[in-house]
């Protein structure tokens, strides 16, 4: 943790005589966080809260519990944010209210200088285009009865993209190949595969719709160790080839602090620490923080 490595080594490096230890320098670090906040962000979260309500008692009085409490900040194009924090934290939550699967109680967030809370259902559909989500489970969220050829071309024609079944079918063989696995797996379906196999077809699907905005929700949690590392390099080249901006969930600090430049600390739906992810590692100002540090597992 200590330095940043431009990409993980994996037993595959190693067993392939191609384990390469290259860093990312400070002086390098600071020249790319000096572009990517040359611009305007590309999402901007402000005062954003989500309150759940259940009724108790005799009368059904309402109790609600903020999930999400007053919550802001900005996201660039082209940075990794990374959100961390115990599990019931309010990250998930946050991540799908972003994404508007579970839509936020109060507050705005501007994609693009809009705020997409306002939108029609119509221009919602087109939003959701442009922000991905990648859950920790693939295999959930893949039709068992679907090929993955048939499950990463569903949501191309949704939106109607690349004019045919063929074209789209060109374009899935494609994704599949950018994401480390081979032709033959158009034709398979999801039992087939390993969990860090699924995590790739979970990967292929998303990136399938051209998002410029994808949020990693505990994509890597189910994984082990080597697989992990696979799977965040594979993000890292992909962010590069197709400039993606990342929102990166998980309650594994070692990870986050790896794959971001900015770093926000959640704890009970609020923001404990936001900040560069380097320096709120190396001096935490927060007792909640520097509890999530003590944490990690000597030697990471």
């Amino acid at each position: 943790l200590e330095v940043r490595y431009k990409h993980l080594p994996t037993i595959q490096d190693v067993m392939n005589d191609t384990l390469s230890l290259d860093i990312e320098t400070d002086d390098e670090r600071r020249e790319r966080h000096k572009a990517l906040y040359s611009h305007s962000p590309l999402l901007e979260v402000i005062n954003l809260k989500k309150t759940y309500f259940s009724s108790t008692g005799l009368f059904g009085k309402k109790i609600g519990f903020k999930a999400v409490d007053d919550v802001s900040f900005k996201l660039y194009e082209g940075e990794t944010l990374g959100l961390v924090g115990e599990s019931g934290c309010g990250k998930s939550t946050l991540g799908n209210a972003i994404t508007l699967l579970d839509k936020p109680t109060a507050g705005s967030i501007l994609y693009r200088g809009k705020d997409i809370t306002m939108l029609s259902k119509k221009e919602e559909r087109i939003m959701r285009k442009e922000i991905q989500i990648i859950f920790q489970d693939p295999y959930s969220s893949l039709n068992p009865r679907l090929t993955v050829g048939q499950a990463i071309m569903e949501p191309m024609k949704v939106y109607n993209m690349y004019g045919s079944n063929s074209g789209r079918k060109t374009k899935v063989l494609e994704i599949l190949n950018k994401v480390g696995l081979d032709e033959t797996a158009f034709e398979r379906y999801p039992h087939e595969f390993s969990g860090g196999q699924r995590q790739r077809i979970g990967i292929a699907r998303t990136i399938a719709l051209n998002p410029k905005l994808i949020i990693c929700d505990e994509s890597v949690s189910a994984l082990d160790i080597s697989v992990q590392a696979q799977v965040l390099n594979l993000l890292n080249e992909l962010k590069e080839s197709f400039d993606f901006s990342y929102i990166f969930i998980s309650h594994d600090l070692a990870v986050v602090k790896y794959m971001s430049d900015q770093l926000i600390v959640m704890n009970q739906g609020k923001i404990e620490e936001i900040g560069n992810a380097d320096a709120i590692y190396k001096h935490p100002q927060k007792t909640y923080t520097k509890k999530l540090i003590d944490a990690i597992p000597k030697g990471l």
